[in-house]
């Protein structure tokens, strides 16, 4: 893609969080350098699209996004599971994009949901979110989160060039 350029994951309700909030970027090579997929075959393979690990170059900056939870804005947190999750990654790409930065410079994410029938729901979404980008992830199962109408929350550790 030209810089400028929107990248797009929606449709969403509200209409592409990628073309409101992060706009494109040709990435350089020291960013495509900075970070890499680390897999091997004397661990389990990752249940889903994520890395074993991913190491960072040298000399990178880093931002560490405290947990990010299903509520828009104003504080207000949907009903339904999909909003939640949605609005969970939206906040993330915010956060980073306030930074300078978009998903593909995730390195990490750690994930909190309250129902394991809920598996499924986060891993589209997190696909969806993160398009294709597989950063190191830890999915856990929780009794509650800080709030009882809260079913989803992610924290993420992200890095670029300095």
């Amino acid at each position: 893609m030209r810089p400028g350029n929107a990248w797009r994951l929606g449709p969403f309700p509200h209409g592409s969080i990628c073309s409101r909030i992060v706009p494109c970027k040709a990435l350089s090579s020291e960013e495509t350098d900075m970070l890499k997929p680390i897999e091997t075959d004397r661990a389990p393979k990752p249940f889903s699209n994520y890395s074993q690990a991913v190491a960072v170059a040298a000399g990178a900056r880093h931002l560490f996004v405290a947990g990010q939870v299903g509520a828009d804005a104003a504080g207000k947190i949907p009903d339904d599971p999909a909003s939640q999750h949605r609005l969970a990654w939206e906040n993330v790409l915010a956060i980073l994009a306030a930074d300078g930065m978009d998903h593909r410079n995730i390195v990490d994410a750690h994930v909190y949901i309250t129902d394991m029938a809920h598996i499924e729901l986060y891993r589209e979404t997190r696909d969806r979110m993160l398009n294709g980008h597989k950063p190191a992830a830890t999915l856990l199962v929780v009794s509650g989160l800080a709030d009882p109408r809260l079913v989803m929350e992610v924290s993420v550790v992200a890095a670029a060039p300095a």
